[in-house]
């Protein structure tokens, strides 16, 4: 956040290709909207009423999984104060102003998708009200090599959706009539 606001001060931001280390300047002079991509915008709370005051407009893409019980994501708060940073970015922000992801959908031996079914119902009984939208995908082990070999040497023992459970999965979710749009994010099925 200090990094992105200090950008936006001096007016443009250096981006260096990883594949050919070519640097390229992005002016931000006439921007007019942009999307924040968290686990937690905590950080991003202080400066959000820079982008108001400078008339550009902004909404997050919140990832907000319950992974609490495995410890599958170190170094984000609590659930409770992630769910609470949430609503407070909405009550100040308005309806829109944040999208919930839960991305990804992982299963392991401890995982289930009966389980992942029930996280997610309890985090959107929460968020009744303050979501439009919930984006979920599913866990892609395979196509990164690094994630499987971290989640190897964690012990977590993952296993990959088949199409079949992805397709059950997401008509349990469906079914389950929450009073937001559901939407897959870069998934073969829709």
């Amino acid at each position: 956040a200090d990094w992105f606001f200090n950008r936006l001060d001096e007016g443009y931001l250096m981006w260096r290709n990883p594949f050919n280390g070519k640097d390229s300047y992005v002016s931000m002079a006439h921007m007019r909207f942009v999307v924040f991509w968290t686990k937690n915008p905590q950080p991003l709370i202080t400066y959000l009423p820079i982008l108001k005051d400078k008339g550009i407009g902004f909404y997050l893409q919140y990832t907000l999984n319950d992974y609490d019980a495995e410890q599958l994501e170190p170094g984000v708060p609590r659930l409770a104060d992630r769910i609470d940073t949430f609503k407070r970015i909405v009550d100040e922000y308005g309806l829109g102003s944040v999208v919930w992801r839960f991305d990804p959908l992982l299963l392991t031996d401890k995982i289930s998708p009966e389980l992942l079914l029930h996280r997610i119902a309890a985090i959107a009984e929460q968020l009744k009200g303050y979501t439009e939208k919930l984006v979920f995908s599913f866990a892609d082990i395979a196509g990164y090599r690094s994630v499987a070999r971290n989640l190897r040497a964690a012990g977590i023992n993952y296993r990959e959706w088949e199409t079949e459970d992805m397709l059950t999965f997401a008509r349990r979710l469906a079914d389950m009539r929450f009073p937001f749009q559901l939407a897959t994010c870069a998934e073969a099925i829709h």
